[in-house]
């Protein structure tokens, strides 16, 4: 499922990390050929071409370094010799009418909150989230005797649009509403600038999706979350007019 963009042309949420390391996020942006990728200490996400070729695939193992998976989200298949490392499925969800509103009990995290932030991830597990990821939007959280119990914020910012995600809630405190405050919120600040909230899920997690819908998202369209390794070893020299796929099968030719 996917609607159509206004002015005719591909609609951004479509390949929303294209968009914003294009748009908004440019300034995270490191680019090899035709392949686009967050920086490493900010969020895992590539951005791979609708139309890949091998030679993309070259770049973006080029672009991550030996050992590094490239991450997309996307219904794209890396090539046979990779190995898929994560695969889950998932939907995309946008704004359709949520109760956007202030959270009286929310306080603005920034960079000095980081090592709290990344403990409260590890103990909730609500997807990626790296040193810098703070620096892509707002993060608002709820402090409970001084210790940080819950947040959510911005991730991929498109034009127009912009990603609500590390929704997150320990568990002492789960059931009083300090998730659905932060969304509505989170979605204040966005609509605040005249753009509108989406996010990302995994098909999985049902119990996630179904409070989004309770809030007002609905379903856009159906996509997939994968993490893969390029064949090893990389070559240690720089490609040659083959590419990297081309140096390999140079190499193993030479062996023979």
């Amino acid at each position: 499922m996917s609607a159509p963009d206004p002015t005719g042309g591909p609609h951004p949420l479509d390949s929303p990390v294209r968009a914003a390391l294009t748009g908004p996020h440019a300034r995270f942006a490191e680019r090899r050929g035709r392949i686009l990728r967050y920086r490493a200490d900010v969020a895992p996400w590539v951005a791979v071409p609708d139309d890949p070729q091998a030679q993309d695939w070259d770049d973006a193992a080029a672009l991550v370094g030996p050992g590094g998976a490239v991450t997309i989200t996307a219904f794209r298949e890396p090539p046979a010799d990779w190995e898929t490392v994560f695969r889950a499925e998932g939907v995309q969800l946008v704004d359709a009418g949520v109760a956007a509103a202030p959270f009286p009990e929310a306080v603005r995290l920034g960079p000095a909150d980081v090592p709290e932030m990344l403990e409260l991830v590890e103990r909730t597990r609500p997807g990626p989230f790296l040193p810098r990821t703070v620096e892509l939007g707002t993060y608002l959280g709820v402090r409970r005797e001084g210790a940080l119990v819950a947040m959510a914020g911005e991730r991929l910012h498109l034009p127009g649009w912009s990603e609500i995600s590390a929704v997150c809630t320990d568990e002492s405190v789960r059931g009083q509403g300090l998730g659905t405050g932060l969304v509505h919120a989170v979605a204040h600040e966005i609509r605040q600038r005249g753009e509108t909230p989406f996010l990302h899920a995994a098909a999985s997690n049902t119990n996630a999706v179904r409070l989004y819908e309770s809030l007002g998202f609905v379903l856009r369209r159906r996509t997939s979350f994968l993490s893969a390794l390029a064949p090893k070893p990389l070559p240690a020299r720089l490609p040659g007019p083959g590419g990297i796929r081309g140096d390999r099968e140079a190499s193993a030719a030479a062996a023979r």
